[in-house]
């Protein structure tokens, strides 16, 4: 596997998890996710790979990352982990 594949698979495990929330909350927790704990490294890859088609990228983890370009100054509007906080 791949550096990018682990990415996308980490990803869409994040994904997995806030899948069970309302959809805006899931994608909100999704991007406070990897804005909060992945190097710039990492989503700079991850974005790429969202530029390059996203292969294997789930709907809930694209919309994040989306969400993330839009607003790359934003700062966490939630604690990690969604309302385990």
């Amino acid at each position: 596997m791949s550096s990018t594949q682990h990415l996308v698979h980490m990803a869409n495990d994040i994904g997995n998890f806030f899948r069970a929330q309302p959809r805006q909350d899931a994608v909100t927790g999704i991007a406070n996710h990897i804005r909060s704990f992945w190097s710039p490294a990492m989503r700079r890859k991850l974005m790429a790979e969202l530029d390059a088609g996203g292969v294997g990228l789930d709907e809930l983890p694209r919309e994040a990352l989306r969400s993330l370009r839009e607003h790359p100054a934003d700062k966490p509007n939630q604690p990690p982990g969604g309302d385990a906080g």
